[in-house]
């Protein structure tokens, strides 16, 4: 009798890893048929989708799309909502709602939310469930629900070379300027100077860059090594396999 349950379970577990392989396998090939690029745009006719993008399966919300403008390269995650417009079918007008410059990445869940215009420069990642709106609720009337009431409207910028970390909220009428940090779970209105970091609720300055003095207050950290140009991937898996002190050894000999 033992031997039988022996042999039922290792049937058992067999049958389990051969329907977990088929369905991770076909869940590979949905994600890659679902995906939407520029040659494969599926049911979305964005007014453009550049060249390398890749909006990953499956999709968040998304309508409005004849007035968004995804520059290439971009990587938009699972699950990212992106809209122009508070509702579908809307007449938008003549002119683009909402505009990601080249090379943005939009982490897994996040929202873009476009009723007034929305720019976000070249090559800004953001993380997951990062939530950008030109949109917000007012509250003007005591009487009347919040949600009822008439909502107000700003347009949102957000420069190029900008890290935009999780859960960071970004309101109406926010101007973000270049290589800004804006950390995560910050709440930004208002305007963010270049060359910034950001954070709390609302988002305040806690660093930034002085072209004489360098970043105020300092960074606490040495800047990384920049890989030497023409080392050779083997060359890079050697360094890895290296501990820490053998590393900080070969930057000694190298100074």
């Amino acid at each position: 009798m033992p031997r039988n349950r022996n042999t039922f379970s290792s049937l058992s577990a067999w049958r389990r890893r051969v329907v977990a392989r088929a369905l991770q396998g076909g869940w590979r090939r949905i994600q890659q048929a679902g995906a939407v690029t520029a040659e494969h745009p599926g049911r979305l006719r964005f007014r453009r989708i550049g060249e390398g993008t890749r909006l990953a399966f499956p999709q968040g919300t998304v309508f409005g799309e004849r007035w968004i403008e995804i520059g290439a390269c971009c990587i938009i995650a699972e699950q990212v909502t992106l809209t122009a417009g508070m509702l579908p079918d809307l007449d938008l007008g003549e002119d683009t709602v909402l505009t990601l410059g080249d090379g943005v990445v939009l982490g897994r869940g996040s929202h873009v939310i476009a009723d007034a215009p929305i720019t976000i420069g070249s090559d800004t990642y953001c993380g997951p469930y990062v939530y950008i709106t030109s949109t917000n609720h007012s509250y003007d009337d005591p009487d009347v629900p919040v949600g009822r009431q008439w909502p107000r409207s700003e347009p949102v910028v957000i420069g190029s070379g900008c890290w935009l970390g999780t859960g960071a909220v970004i309101l109406p009428g926010a101007r973000i300027g270049r290589n800004v940090v804006v950390a995560a779970g910050a709440v930004v209105r208002g305007e963010v100077p270049d060359h910034a970091v950001v954070a709390g609720a609302p988002a305040k300055v806690v660093r930034s860059y002085d072209p004489e003095k360098g970043w105020q207050p300092p960074l606490r950290t040495p800047a990384p090594r920049a890989i030497p140009a023409g080392m050779t991937a083997d060359q890079l898996a050697a360094l890895a396999a290296l501990d820490p002190d053998q590393l900080n050894d070969l930057a000694d000999l190298e100074s």
